[in-house]
């Protein structure tokens, strides 16, 4: 008996005879059947090796807030997250809460955590049940254009004066302060900088006030600035007052503001509107009554109330960094009152309060809506824009701290990696700029922010600003190091000089420090430090032209020498013609050939080069087409490095 293996079709091959199988058979000649080693005769295709393209290993999902509030259940949560409830719950006994039901109910502190560990940001929501709602006194943020006079016409109002301690003559930080009005009413006023690289801070101001007021100068109109402050407004849902300074100058027209505003989408209550408008003049004092009557007026319009007791939502406006009481924030309480001693989670940063002074730098027990403050006893120093809020043990700040820093690391980790999958994607041109590394130090942490963010806008294609570090506070020891360590550039902004002791191992060490107190020098000089750094781009350009005057044709030559030598008598008619460079033949205006120089003599002399007005003689390389009447063109390559351009409206760049 013969047993075959296989299908039911080639065993009915096999008993058939079929002639399929046979010539199968006939074309596969092997031992082995089915298991021969198949002899493979084409060459192998030579292909480059092309790397596997990353994947993402998360979904890159857009940010997603939701709100939370006091004593939400796990299902609302996990209706609102949209994750299970399952998850939620393994979550909470992760963070050492116990749950013992879904529908029990949460603190908002557990509930931010839960929500932070599944990747989504929140938004607090406090209720205002039983609680007392008080009118507060109104918040008012002055923006506009640098130099337009937003500070002088604050001094005026408080009879004050900051503008003449300022560096410059111009803000760059965000002030807070009250102003009792001669009414008696109390008036919140944030001082916002006016120049181009402060655009954060304006946001920021913007964000925490209840009223804008548009200080444009009378003798400038609007400006880039002015334009801005309009969209920030506009983007805050705020209502707007406009102030038009320096009206007591000879070249002030403030009608021609007026116009400029109204083409710009301002609707001013002379054409109808409801945007007030007030002539003022900061110097001479004049028309100050009608501007805080229109404050006033449109905070009544507003009806502005908040609740006084319960805890306190509070934001950060600035922060610095005090060598005797350590970190510093300026904060603007919302609703709730803020009260010493109590435990605060500052963005990723907590603490207890040590300390509130009001303005004046006096000692207070608590803070109510709408009062600026100074706080200390944070364990670190805040971002500005940080919301404040009130937790009730120093174990529950901890834990919401470290919450909040963990999912900071984690956005910013996802950031980095889709930039580098990005710019796998991008041209081999863009790896070829030259890196610049800088380390920022400033006086406040808004400051920081807003210098770093000036100096990335002079990014070119040539020169990369990297910033690799940054910090409030004077030079120390450790930026000196971390400089030396990776070549980079230290810049100071607002802060004291550091000792000389730091300032001779920069030098050894060949780091430079950069100071300035007014922002309009630092990102001058930066820029031009770019400038030099940066490669250039190599051009060729028409450094001289000849003219072909005669022509000279040297025979007779020996078989060594080679064939026979066409001479061009020329004139030079314009720069100068270098023996080293490239020639370029032009006929008619068109190019008929191009090639290197072979001899350049002058009065039988072998020169380096000829000079306008010269006659001379050459011979180019590998051609002798020459006519009378042609132009010979001198080519030489020159690296043309980028440009520092500073605008009037204090807007910068570089241009290549």
């Amino acid at each position: 008996m013969r047993y075959f293996h296989g299908t039911p079709e080639l065993w009915a091959r096999k008993n058939n005879n079929d002639p399929v199988s046979e010539t199968n058979s006939k074309k596969k000649p092997s031992s082995r059947g089915k298991f021969a080693k198949r002899v493979r005769t084409e060459p192998p295709v030579e292909a480059p090796y092309v790397p596997p393209r990353p994947k993402r290993t998360t979904k890159s999902l857009p940010d997603k807030t939701i709100d939370i509030f006091e004593g939400m259940t796990i299902v609302e949560l996990a209706k609102r997250t949209g994750e299970s409830i399952p998850t939620l719950q393994e979550i909470l006994v992760n963070v050492g809460e116990k749950v013992e039901s879904e529908f029990d109910p949460l603190s908002i502190d557990i509930a931010e955590l839960v929500t932070m560990e599944v990747g989504i940001n929140v938004r607090r929501q406090h209720s205002t049940e039983g609680t007392e709602i008080l009118p507060r006194p109104a918040v008012v943020t002055v923006m506009g254009h640098v130099d337009h006079g937003k500070t002088s016409l604050l001094d005026s109002l408080r009879q004050t004066s900051v503008a003449a301690k300022e560096a410059g003559g111009i803000t760059q930080h965000l002030g807070a302060f009250v102003v009792s009005m001669q009414s008696g009413a109390s008036i919140t006023f944030l001082d916002t900088p006016g120049h181009a690289a402060f655009s954060a801070m304006r946001a920021r101001g913007a964000a925490v006030t209840d009223i804008v007021v548009l200080v444009v100068a009378a003798d400038d109109g609007v400006m880039p600035q002015t334009l801005e402050a309009m969209s920030h407004a506009k983007a805050a849902n705020v209502p707007v007052v406009v102030a038009i300074n320096k009206c007591d100058k000879p070249a002030a027209d403030p009608e021609r503001v007026k116009q400029q505003l109204a083409s710009e989408g301002l609707l001013l209550e002379e054409i109808g509107g409801d945007v007030q408008v007030v002539e003022v003049s900061a110097t001479k004092k004049t028309g100050l009554d009608n501007l805080e009557e229109c404050l006033l007026l449109q905070a009544e319009m507003v009806d502005l109330k908040a609740r006084i007791d319960g805890p306190a939502q509070a934001y950060v406006v600035e922060a610095r960094l005090d060598r005797g009481r350590g970190p510093l924030a300026t904060a603007i309480v919302k609703a709730g009152t803020l009260v010493c001693g109590q435990h605060v989670v500052v963005g990723s940063q907590w603490g207890r309060i040590r300390a509130i002074r009001d303005t004046a730098g006096k000692l207070t027990e608590k803070a109510t809506p709408a009062m600026p403050v100074e706080i200390e006893g944070l364990k670190g120093l805040p971002m500005a824009g940080d919301d404040i809020i009130v937790v009730d043990s120093d174990e529950r700040a901890r834990m919401l701290s470290e919450g909040r820093k963990k999912k900071f690391e984690k956005d910013r980790l996802s950031k980095v990696n889709d930039g580098a999958t990005e710019n796998l994607e991008t041209s081999e041109e863009e790896f070829k700029r030259v890196e610049m590394p800088i380390i920022v130090k400033a006086d406040v942490q808004g400051t920081v922010q807003a210098v770093t963010d000036a100096l990335k806008t002079l990014n070119s294609p040539q020169v990369f600003v990297n910033v690799v570090h940054v910090g409030v506070g004077p030079i120390s020891q450790s930026d000196v190091d971390l400089a030396k360590a990776c070549g980079a550039c230290i810049v100071g902004f607002n802060i004291k000089s550091p000792p000389s002791s730091i300032n001779l191992e920069a030098t050894q060490a060949g780091t430079k420090i950069v100071l300035h107190r007014v922002i309009y020098h630092l990102l001058e000089e930066m820029g031009n430090l770019i400038v030099d750094k940066a490669p250039g781009t190599c051009e060729t350009q028409v450094a001289g032209e000849a003219e072909v005057l005669n022509i000279f044709e040297l025979k007779g030559r020996s078989k060594a020498k080679g064939d026979d030598v066409k001479i061009a008598g020329c004139r030079v008619i314009d720069g100068f013609v270098s023996k080293s460079s490239t020639l370029r033949l032009m006929r008619s205006g068109e190019v008929v050939f191009e090639g290197s120089c072979a001899s350049l003599k002058r009065e039988k002399q072998d020169v380096d080069s000829v000079r306008k007005g010269n006659e001379c003689g050459l011979v180019i390389s590998d051609w002798d087409d020459l006519q009378i009447g042609d132009v010979i063109q001198c080519l030489e390559q020159v690296v043309r490095k980028p440009k520092f351009i500073s605008s009037e409206s204090g807007a910068v760049r570089i241009e290549c």
